[in-house]
């Protein structure tokens, strides 16, 4: 994967509704689910709903297949795992097995400041 890949799916991601829509299509994997049961379980109107499917399906983030009139969306997990592969690649100095070690997170992987900490903080 390259960088290029990576900035289009994370400014896919980059919206509440694409991020729960993907989180629903892995819960729903492999079978994946028809727009209308998306729409539905989310409460979201169809065609905002068109507008972000259609920005993840060009994305790569999910794919689409025809079933009669049903669009059938499905998400792209072998993608997010390359994704995810890309971030750890060089984890640990180019080792990501170790990444995976208890003690090698706990000491090398883990943020010096959390992001709650950062939201919760007023400025003085």
């Amino acid at each position: 994967m390259d960088t290029q890949l990576a900035t289009t799916i994370f400014e896919s991601l980059a919206s509440a509704v694409r991020l729960d829509v993907y989180r629903l299509l892995v819960k729903n994997a492999p079978a994946g689910l028809v727009a209308g049961e998306i729409a539905g379980q989310l409460g979201l109107p169809p065609t905002n709903l068109s507008f972000h499917l259609k920005a993840m399906t060009y994305s790569g983030l999910i794919n689409v297949t025809a079933e009669g009139r049903y669009q059938r969306y499905r998400a792209n997990l072998l993608l997010m795992h390359d994704l995810i592969g890309y971030l750890t690649a060089e984890c640990c100095t180019g080792h990501p097995e170790q990444c995976f070690e208890a003690d090698a997170v706990s000491t090398c992987c883990e943020p010096t400041l959390s992001l709650s900490s950062t939201q919760t903080d007023s400025p003085s």
